[in-house]
């Protein structure tokens, strides 16, 4: 009998290596500890891992409850084709912000202590105990389709009866702590760099996510029209793109009035490493998506969707990396820049998202086809597609 291996791509190649290092990665930190497998130290211990695994993770995350509730709570029924995927991509997401999580505290078993060592007056807590009911929340959001897949009805029965609930719980858990990983450096002013540092941050980091997470579901559908040939939902990614473009313009304001407020933008004439990753962030993130969408030409074409939700990620994610690293040094002391170890352990959780997904969405119903047939039957286009709840 022959053996059929898997035909290796280059992208499966570059997978299997970056899967590789981050396992080597791996076995270094737990086995030598962080000072031999991270460049972190008591002068600046927090870097890559709670910068971008974490910070960066649970904002990528964001549209889950933002399509959730626009479905189930704003009844918006057109957008139920893409909210599967994007379920199922906040709560991997989730997931794998806290296994970065492991990675970065000095004792990763005792990673449950927040649950039944209560102390309400942390804002740490409250992020703790927020991001563990969320991940539960997404969990019981996403089993539904688990159990079509192995048909169990029962199971699927009462979980769709309680899908209200389980929804609007998770957009006040998410809600809460969005903005309550921005209230983490509310406590630092002495120390984060006045072009970060605001009384506004929770209010920052919350718009924040819900902008990247409108510019996630344009990402993910684009990359899973293209992974999985599934028709591309472009009418619901134009409505998409309009609301992106609001919040975009709100934050842009509310940004530069809080500057302008705290007497800060004179400091932005002055050259320095913060002031040139604080404009790489505004370019990135706010001036050139909000050029390319405010033009109806370019907002309704998929490419120019997709290019200016990549500007979007990439745009948040610099200014998630600026509060928590750069805005960071100067009180320090130091120039953190990641060992090779740490950027191996995130690209490594990076890549087995990718593969997760890839995997659920070839087994499991992940895309809605016409009743009766399963997610792996050739591809239609989701207009003909039956659209059952979560």
């Amino acid at each position: 009998m022959k053996i059929h291996l898997p035909r290796m791509t280059f992208w499966k190649t570059l997978l299997a290596i970056i899967l590789l290092l981050g396992f080597y990665a791996t076995v270094l930190r737990f086995t030598q500890g962080l000072g031999a497998s991270t460049h972190l130290s008591d002068a600046f211990p927090w870097g890559l891992w709670i910068g971008f695994d974490v910070l960066c993770g649970v904002m990528l995350a964001a549209g889950g409850f933002l399509l959730t509730a626009t479905v189930y709570i704003f009844n918006l029924e057109k957008f139920k084709p893409i909210i599967r995927p994007t379920v199922l991509t906040a709560f991997l997401g989730y997931s794998l912000v806290v296994v970065a999580l492991l990675f970065d505290l000095g004792r990763p078993y005792r990673i449950w202590h927040p649950l039944v060592m209560w102390n309400p007056h942390s804002v740490m807590f409250e992020v703790a105990w927020c991001v563990t009911l969320y991940t539960a929340v997404l969990a019981l959001e996403i089993a539904p389709i688990v159990f079509e897949r192995l048909r169990f009805a029962g199971p699927t029965r009462v979980l769709h009866a309680i899908s209200i609930p389980l929804v609007i719980a998770g957009v006040l858990l998410s809600t809460l702590h969005q903005s309550s990983l921005g209230s983490l450096y509310l406590i630092v002013p002495e120390k984060l760099n006045p072009l970060w540092y605001s009384p506004l941050l929770p209010v920052f980091f919350f718009i924040s996510a819900v902008a990247v997470g409108l510019a996630m579901v344009i990402f993910e559908s684009w990359m899973s029209s293209k992974a999985f040939q599934k028709q591309l939902e472009l009418p619901l990614l134009q409505s998409l793109g309009r609301v992106l473009l609001v919040v975009l313009g709100v934050y842009a304001v509310l940004r530069f009035e809080d500057l302008y407020s705290r007497g800060v933008l004179p400091a932005l004439l002055h050259s320095s490493y913060e002031t040139e990753l604080f404009f790489l962030e505004v370019v990135i993130g706010l001036l050139l998506p909000i050029a390319l969408l405010i033009n109806p030409r370019i907002r309704r074409t998929a490419g120019g969707l997709y290019l200016s939700a990549v500007l979007v990620v990439l745009g948040f994610v610099t200014n998630r990396l600026n509060v928590s690293i750069t805005g960071m040094e100067g009180a320090a002391g130091v120039h953190y820049i990641p060992k090779w170890t740490e950027m191996a352990v995130t690209a490594s959780i990076i890549g087995a998202g990718f593969a997760i997904f890839a995997l659920a969405a070839k087994h499991l119903p992940i895309f809605p086809t016409a009743a009766g047939q399963e997610a792996s039957a050739p591809a239609r286009p989701l207009t003909e597609m039956t659209h059952a709840p979560l």
